[in-house]
């Protein structure tokens, strides 16, 4: 006996002798290469041949270090931060509008509620065209946004360009401001409501709780409730919680997060007694539903209290932490995974050019619900109801990506009375107009089969397969034919993203997200299950 407590007392030692040895190793390591990277920064700095900017060059050696471990994992600068509190708070210091580079300049494509831009009499189409007179004339949007940062209650002169008015200054006092998170709620029909829910910033749980409150109110009759997470790329861990809550017991389980350091392991709860648990719920999700829209959806299918219906969800299944670095810049780190009550986690583990690869579902783990249905793990969520989007035209897609319909709406607007107070449906009918207008400006596109042909072309012009050259002209005829009857064919498509885009310039996002309902395929899909108490307790299995 003596000698066996001996032997372990020496195979003990051995361990911890080894693991010191293996931590130092690493420590070791983690200071030689910090060491070599720091040398090789300065050497490069002084000894190459042109000028080198320091900040980028750190900026390319950051992200590859950070890109290299999953797309979330990333280091924010200081010219990032606004755009990250916008995403990941729902509030920021600012002027309150989202921007992009339009042509030459950083143009306000969508003013925030009660923002600086609304209360400055600025909307969308207006051109930055300087800032406290320095002209912005070929400047990034990062670039422009920078001078936008500064303290609530300062105040910034800018020089803007309206359509049909031309260049005025404006003195904008900065301030806080606060996005809302559910823009819309109401009836989609007699008795089905409808609440939309964009992203799960503060109060997110609170405010839909409100909003289906408020639909009870108005109507006794309520026969089911569409939540509609679609596009909502997720937000905080306690939202997510909070409005699976509203549908679920309280006390019950709905997200475990699990880290290499266990004592970062952690079960969460629901604390409150939920809203409602019997009332019929369709949770729509599409491709881009992420991180907390995957929990609530997960949970309200592994509790068998809703039916989902749409798209496979994007897969995200991880749990970031975002720590300060110094100097206004923060790395956001992943850290832990998350689990939803059936136990699987839906995170993809294949990645390409940053984005999920779909996983086949013969190699996704299998789990039960409470009520005993099949659910797959990792991936993403998969929806109980499948419906196939309906894809824009490659019309549509190049008039956006050239703000052809922007511009055309900013011309539109500066001749329609928008005094109209109440949110409705936006009809437009002079799609004459719009023709003469695509038309004037001389915009061309090419159909995504024009560019294949193009390789295609390009590859045989490299060989000798010469002959087929007249067939080759053959279709590009057709596709030629086709793109002049192109802006008649899909009149339906383009007068709906007009609308879209009159409704959004004038009830901001109230309006966009109400205008997107009068012409909803999924929303008549979700509708009718509601409606249909057998299939939809079928699909259950109640």
């Amino acid at each position: 006996m003596k000698h066996f407590k001996i032997l372990c007392l020496v195979i003990a030692s051995s361990l911890a002798i080894s693991f010191t040895t293996v931590k130092n190793d690493k420590l070791y390591e983690i200071a030689k290469n910090i060491d070599i990277f720091v040398q090789v920064y300065k050497i490069l700095n002084a000894e190459y041949v042109d000028d080198i900017d320091p900040n980028q060059l750190m900026r390319i050696g950051i992200d590859a270090m950070v890109n290299s471990l999953d797309p979330y994992t990333n280091y924010i600068s200081e010219s990032q931060i606004e755009s990250y509190r916008i995403n990941n708070e729902g509030k920021y210091e600012g002027i309150g509008a989202i921007v992009q580079k339009i042509d030459d300049y950083v143009t306000i494509v969508e003013p925030q509620e009660n923002s600086a831009v609304l209360n400055a009499g600025l909307q969308a189409g207006d051109q930055i065209r300087a800032i406290e007179g320095r002209s912005t004339k070929g400047k990034s949007q990062e670039e422009v946004t920078t001078f936008f940062r500064g303290i609530p209650g300062t105040k910034v002169l800018m020089t803007i360009f309206r359509e049909g008015k031309g260049e005025f200054d404006v003195n904008l006092t900065r301030s806080q401001v606060k996005i809302p998170n559910v823009p819309y709620s109401g009836f989609v029909d007699d008795n089905i409501g409808y609440v939309a829910l964009t992203t799960f910033t503060a109060d997110a749980g609170k405010n839909i709780r409100k909003a289906i409150r408020t639909l009870k109110n108005e109507n006794n009759n309520i026969e089911g409730l569409i939540l509609d997470l679609r596009n909502n790329g997720g937000g905080l861990l306690r939202e997510a919680i909070s409005v699976s809550n509203i549908f679920v017991p309280q006390n019950e389980e709905v997200v475990s997060v699990k880290s290499k350091v266990r004592d970062r392991n952690e079960a969460y709860k629901t604390m409150a007694q939920p809203l409602d648990l019997e009332i019929p719920l369709v949770v729509l999700i599409n491709k881009s539903s992420a991180s907390a829209s995957e929990i609530v959806s997960g949970v309200i299918q592994d509790f068998d209290r809703g039916v989902l219906m749409g798209q496979k969800s994007y897969g995200k299944g991880l749990v970031q932490n975002t720590l300060d670095v110094g100097y206004n810049s923060r790395v956001k780190v992943t850290t832990s995974k998350y689990y939803i009550p059936s136990g699987r986690c839906i995170q993809s583990v294949e990645y390409k050019d940053g984005e999920p690869v779909d996983i086949p579902d013969e190699k996704r783990s299998k789990f039960k619900t409470r009520g005993g249905r099949t659910v797959l793990d990792g991936g993403g969520v998969s929806p109980d109801v499948k419906l196939i989007p309906v894809p824009e035209s490659d019309l549509l897609k190049a008039l956006k990506s050239d703000y052809i319909i922007f511009k055309y709406v900013n011309n539109y607007m500066s001749k329609v009375d928008t005094s109209n107070a109440e949110v409705e449906e936006v009809v437009f009918s002079d799609y004459a107009d719009f023709k003469s207008f695509v038309n004037k400006i001389g915009f061309e596109y090419k159909t995504d089969n024009e560019k294949l042909l193009e390789e295609i072309t390009a590859n045989l012009e490299s060989s000798d397969e010469v002959l087929i050259a007249n067939d080759i002209n053959a279709i590009k005829g057709k596709i030629n034919n086709f793109k002049t009857t192109a802006l008649d064919k899909n009149k339906a498509e383009i007068i709906n993203a007009i609308e879209l885009e009159i409704a959004t310039r004038r009830d901001l996002q109230k309006g966009k997200t109400y205008q997107k309902l009068v012409d909803d395929k999924e929303i008549d899909d979700a509708v009718a299950l509601l409606k249909d108490s057998g299939r939809y307790n079928s699909i259950l299995k109640k």
